[in-house]
């Protein structure tokens, strides 16, 4: 079983939960999406990544090792596109894993039992030039509903800009909010979109998006860490 990837590296996680977390990263080639403030559109093609063994990854994975290393995380592109491979890398590695995923590939979840930490995207229709549908967030429902059933650790991520209008972010976080069991707490992170210079004049509406959003989930505002210590 081969699979594309874009690169293997080890680097400190810069968003979300495990922020500061020592990683290492399987990038994998190729998304079913298209998002516009995409900061990998060089793995959107599952083109430009090179071919790769369950075995040559879990050899990079070994040269990477370090004792400080808390987990691996598998990102993209969409690496949900190629759950078969990572379900075996999970199976054969010893570190926790991490899933970063758009989430709008449900029905391939089940293959991944072993996985500990999911961070799932929601997507808001001003992602897209005019694609976005419906059929999107109901997918990332279905994702997330699925992850409380397997007991996978989950937050869910959310970048924002400042031309994100607060109407939409409270229209689908409350559409979210509704399918999870009230006894289940799912985080949200509100992520500013890079670069920060964009909130220049703008910071008031990281409040505003944080206590619309904090009407139904618990809130976090963590903007991209890693580009200010500029690194991968």
């Amino acid at each position: 079983m081969d699979a594309p990837i874009i690169e293997i590296f080890s680097s400190i996680q810069g968003e979300g939960l495990l922020i500061g977390e020592r990683q290492i990263f399987v990038r994998f080639a190729g998304c079913n999406l298209d998002c516009s403030y995409c900061d990998t559109k060089n793995s959107q093609s599952a083109n430009v990544g090179t071919m790769m063994s369950v075995n040559q990854v879990l050899d990079e994975i070994k040269k990477l090792r370090t004792d400080d290393l808390g987990s691996i995380s598998y990102t993209g592109g969409e690496p949900m596109l190629h759950a078969d491979f990572i379900a075996e890398l999970i199976n054969k590695t010893e570190e926790k894993s991490l899933l970063e995923t758009n989430g709008t590939l449900p029905n391939e979840l089940t293959k991944l039992e072993g996985l500990d930490w999911a961070s799932m995207d929601i997507k808001l229709p001003e992602h897209f030039d005019g694609s976005w549908s419906d059929d999107i967030l109901e997918n990332e429902i279905s994702f997330i509903k699925l992850l409380i059933e397997q007991d996978t650790n989950l937050y869910c991520k959310l970048v924002v800009l400042p031309s994100t209008k607060i109407s939409t972010v409270e229209k689908v976080i409350k559409r979210v909010s509704d399918s999870i069991p009230e006894n289940v707490e799912v985080p949200l992170v509100i992520q500013p979109a890079s670069p920060l210079e964009l909130w220049e004049g703008n910071s008031e509406k990281l409040f505003e998006f944080s206590e619309v959003a904090g009407k139904y989930m618990k809130v976090l505002t963590i903007p991209q860490i890693h580009k200010f210590l500029n690194i991968e």
